[in-house]
């Protein structure tokens, strides 16, 4: 699978589809206090570089997408958004206090996440922290869809791994320690119409009460 022409479409064309994403990123950069050094790795629409200037942190960037890449050089500067790949990081050892990747490693083979992971642990300064979140639980079959010119199946979003909690956790304490992975619903009230909000309130309801539902995220943290 060609993950580079599925990121470039949907980061660049179709934009929009990451106007859900901002309770996610919101969640992600609550905590974070101003000027804080954060790597964000897979940029998807720039919500989250946004977001980040709004609280005065100090934010890098980091994707394939070369278009996505010269975006973010506008807005945040030339050094600070790279294009390149999580397995081989464009930064210094001990660069950042926060490493960022949110619906990112779910993109990733099993070689390519243990090289970002040693990369990450590279890039972060003695105690910093990893966060971010992936689909929790997801089955991939159900999101196959077939290319009508090759016949190639593939999945809508090029996700080729599926994380349960306990396999996230053994994951990264293999590169980290105090490891926490908990499932989260996250909301972006602010796109949403009467109908949608009564829906996903019933979700969050449900997600309160610990009924089994899709559509959650499994958020994670961890310490170098």
């Amino acid at each position: 699978m060609q993950q580079d022409k599925i990121w470039d479409y949907y980061q660049n064309e179709e934009i929009n589809s990451f106007d859900g994403s901002y309770g996610r990123l919101s969640f992600l950069l609550k905590d974070i206090k101003m000027g804080s050094k954060v790597l964000n790795i897979g940029v998807g629409g720039g919500v989250l570089e946004k977001i980040a200037l709004s609280k005065n942190i100090d934010i890098f960037s980091l994707d394939p997408s070369q278009k996505s890449i010269e975006n973010l050089q506008e807005l945040i500067g030339k050094e600070k958004a790279k294009v390149g790949y999580s397995q081989n990081i464009p930064f210094n050892n001990e660069s950042f206090d926060i490493v960022i990747m949110s619906e990112v490693l779910e993109h990733l083979s099993d070689e390519v996440i243990i090289e970002t992971l040693k990369e990450v642990n590279r890039v972060l300064k003695k105690g910093g922290k990893f966060i971010g979140t992936v689909p929790n639980n997801e089955i991939l079959s159900e999101q196959i869809v077939i290319c009508p010119k090759c016949g190639e199946k593939f999945h809508r979003w090029g996700h080729i791994q599926s994380f349960d909690k306990v396999k996230m956790e053994e994951l990264l304490k293999r590169f980290f320690s105090n490891v926490v992975v908990s499932k989260k619903m996250f909301i972006s009230w602010n796109i949403l119409n009467w109908k949608g909000k009564i829906t996903t309130l019933l979700h969050y309801i449900f997600y309160k009460l610990a009924i089994k539902q899709n559509g959650l995220n499994l958020y994670f943290e961890a310490r170098k």
